[in-house]
């Protein structure tokens, strides 16, 4: 009865093992073989002389000890050794010096040997779960992935994939306006794959770059195809976007072909992200188009460009700076990004308006230069330029504080007033 009972306890062992996820066929009898050597290794000192024959379609094996045999009284280790007299019961035409074989009932293995078997068998199945897990993902860095919410913490969001596999959207890798409930389905890019301590955790991102490339990739099918390339993305996620594309055949309009028929094509990416806005522009190698190209709508007057400090300075019409800079100083901040240029606005003035008017830095001991930093940074390097722009814009284009705008406004009016 106690024989029975072990069989079955077994075959539970292959039942509860034996339809795994990702794990081939030829591993998991490996796996279960290195399981039962380390079981045999801790009743017999040793598993090297042993040959272990597993059947997991049937849920039963073989365990078959390999034995020198010595002449009676002679035997000094028990589990590579065998009396003479003892090997002729199992083969009666052995010899001494030669090897016999015979079979190990595992029935005598215990059930405390058997408890053990299966804790060391899921142990090992863990481990080559988190290897594949690693291997997967490592080889999906950069793509896409669809998954389901699971849990929303403070700094980050547990999803789980097709097979459950646990994934992670950190806090400041969401769009800020994004907005889950648990079982929402999320879509997001594979942007680090780390493995401490031989624990992987995926790490998801919705506000890469890369995210948004791939999206192009998925609704564009020129970009998908390479007929269009996409050079280079600048993104503030959730607010606003440049894109560079280039077409390598010329009958392709490749900004035409992003943005589709009345938007068709670029609508999917923005409700994705959002609403985030985005722009698409030509790509070219001559800087001067491409600063002009990643300002629009402004329209530039001239610029000066210092390849080698990567900076250029930008001259427009007073009423074209509002534009270059943008709401918020988005537009002025992603042509930079996009460029790879730092980008700095000045006001083209008339000649009688220059000579009145006065450089900010010539206020720096009334006012801070982070202040007049913030101002630059807008398109505002005169007194008369600030002056011109309303108490209301300037707290919404700096994020200067009231106190702070009213008192720059009072030091400037100033210097004016006797004009």
């Amino acid at each position: 009865m106690a024989k029975k009972q072990e069989t079955v306890n077994l075959i539970d062992i292959f039942s509860e093992f034996k339809e795994l996820k990702n794990i081939d066929r030829q591993t998991f009898m490996g796996v279960m073989e290195e399981s039962f050597r380390n079981v045999l290794a801790k009743m017999y000192g040793g598993d090297d002389n042993y040959d272990v024959i597993i059947n997991p379609d049937k849920g039963d094996l073989e365990i078959y000890r390999n034995r020198e045999v010595v002449a009676d009284g002679d035997v000094t280790d028990p589990n590579k050794q065998i009396a003479f007299t003892e090997a002729r019961a199992i083969d009666d035409e052995c010899e001494i010096g030669e090897e016999v074989t015979d079979k190990v009932d595992f029935t005598k293995f215990g059930r405390r040997m058997i408890l053990n078997l299966r804790q060391t068998l899921a142990s090992k199945i863990l481990d080559l779960q988190k290897e594949n897990l690693y291997i997967k993902y490592s080889e999906m860095l950069g793509q896409i992935v669809t998954a389901e919410l699971y849990q929303v913490w403070k700094k980050e969001m547990l999803l789980l994939d097709e097979d459950g596999n646990e994934l992670y959207l950190p806090k400041q890798e969401q769009i800020q306006n994004d907005f889950y409930r648990k079982g929402d389905t999320v879509r997001a890019v594979v942007v680090r794959v780390e493995n401490k301590n031989q624990n992987p955790k995926i790490i998801l991102s919705r506000t890469s770059p890369l995210f948004l490339q791939r999206l192009f990739e998925q609704e564009v099918p020129e970009v998908h195809d390479g007929l269009i390339s996409i050079k280079n993305i600048a993104r503030i996620p959730g607010e606003r976007a440049k894109v560079a594309v280039q077409s390598f055949d010329d009958r392709i309009d490749p900004v035409g072909a992003c943005v589709g028929i009345k938007g068709a094509r670029i609508h999917g990416i923005v409700r994705e992200l959002r609403n985030e806005n985005i722009d698409v522009i030509n790509y070219t190698s001559n800087i001067n188009l491409y600063v002009q190209r990643a300002l629009a709508p402004a329209k530039i007057t001239s610029m000066e460009v210092n390849e080698e400090a990567k900076q250029i300075n930008v001259y427009l019409q007073p009423d074209e700076v509002s534009l270059a800079i943008g709401k918020g100083g988005f537009n002025i901040r992603l042509a930079s990004m996009l460029t790879g240029y730092q980008i700095d606005v000045f006001r083209v003035t008339d000649d009688a308006d220059a000579e009145d008017d006065i450089y900010l830095e010539e206020f720096d001991d009334e006012i801070d230069g982070w202040v007049i930093d913030a101002l630059k940074a807008i398109g505002l390097d005169t007194a008369k330029s600030v002056l011109a722009v309303s108490r209301e814009e300037l707290i919404d284009r700096t994020d200067l504080e009231e106190e702070t705008i009213d008192e720059v406004l009072r030091i400037l009016a100033a210097e004016f007033e006797n004009d």
